[in-house]
């Protein structure tokens, strides 16, 4: 606990104006609390309702993002603390950018020679027909820029794309139509420069969606998963080289698709996972025999400028 103090007044940011803001709440009292246990001096902080200022003003020594969503997961508050010199957790500006944006994220990834389902990007004078007949049925549209599940669809008519493609364009101006894969969702965090043991999410309804993520009790998670081990060790390799196209840091997670032959596909990446009570890496991070109380704490020595 003495080690604890080193990290001097620890502001940990959360809530935020996201549409993710409720799962943000939930994701900080769990990391102020846990902090809180482990002798940290750590203290709740709403961007929502105080400037940022507030953290050179009251001399906060480092920050833990606990934000979700826009204004917190994609690199704006990252530069803002930059810009006050103040260490931060998790991935810089660039990265933070690049992962909360699912198109320019998977442009990266298929520079890098990354396996990425097929997609196409939609518009409002979008040939549904063409897209459908493209990625086949059933098929996903969701908002580029948001995380949660917000405001995705599956899509298995092509009379249901234009109204999918409006509920998603209410969240994001880029909306993407995404090949449906069958085969499992997976899912394998980062910490440092480890790969945890990978999660298998098998949701009780139609897929992994908001409120399978948060809401129900009936989503099933194995871990440790049902792959082989040369298949878990292929998907944490790749979940390294996905975080690492991206300029990742700290800790993040990164989510995948099997198909029914085996082959695997990079989803999309997390740079500021959730922290609840339903969510993944605290749960890797117990397979991998690490507390939460140690896991936050192992991702606040990890705080840095830039």
């Amino acid at each position: 606990m003495n080690q604890t103090k080193k990290f001097g007044k620890v502001a940990v940011l959360f809530g935020g104006r996201s549409a993710e803001r409720e799962v943000s709440l939930k994701s900080g009292a769990a990391v102020l609390a846990a902090l809180q246990r482990s002798g940290v001096d750590a203290h709740a902080f709403d961007p929502a309702t105080r400037n940022l200022q507030a953290l050179a003003d009251e001399n906060f020594d480092r920050v833990f993002i606990a934000l979700h969503g826009r204004y917190g997961e994609d690199g704006t508050v990252q530069g803002a603390l930059e810009l006050m010199g103040i260490p931060y957790t998790g991935s810089g500006v660039m990265a933070s950018a690049l992962g909360m944006d699912k198109w320019r994220s998977k442009l990266v990834w298929q520079a890098g020679g990354l396996p990425i389902p097929d997609y196409a990007m939609l518009d409002e004078q979008g040939d549904w027909k063409a897209v459908a007949d493209r990625l086949g049925l059933p098929l996903f549209v969701k908002p580029a820029n948001e995380g949660s599940s917000v405001g995705i669809s599956k899509v298995k008519a092509v009379g249901e794309l234009a109204a999918a493609y409006r509920v998603a364009a209410g969240y994001d101006k880029l909306v993407i139509a995404e090949k449906f894969i069958g085969g499992g969702e997976y899912t394998a965090a980062i910490l440092g420069e480890q790969a945890l043991p990978v999660i298998k999410i098998e949701p009780a309804n139609e897929f992994y969606d908001y409120e399978a993520k948060y809401l129900r009790n009936d989503t099933r998670y194995l871990c440790p998963s049902d792959l082989s081990g040369a298949q878990e060790a292929e998907m944490q390799k790749l979940a390294r080289q996905a975080f690492a196209l991206l300029g990742g840091q700290g800790w993040g997670r990164v989510d995948f698709l099997k198909d029914g032959e085996g082959r695997l596909y990079v989803l999309e990446a997390n740079t500021s996972p959730g922290m609840t009570d339903h969510s993944l890496v605290p749960m890797a991070a117990r397979q991998a025999g690490i507390s939460f109380e140690q896991l936050v704490v192992r991702i606040l020595e990890r705080a840095h400028v830039g």
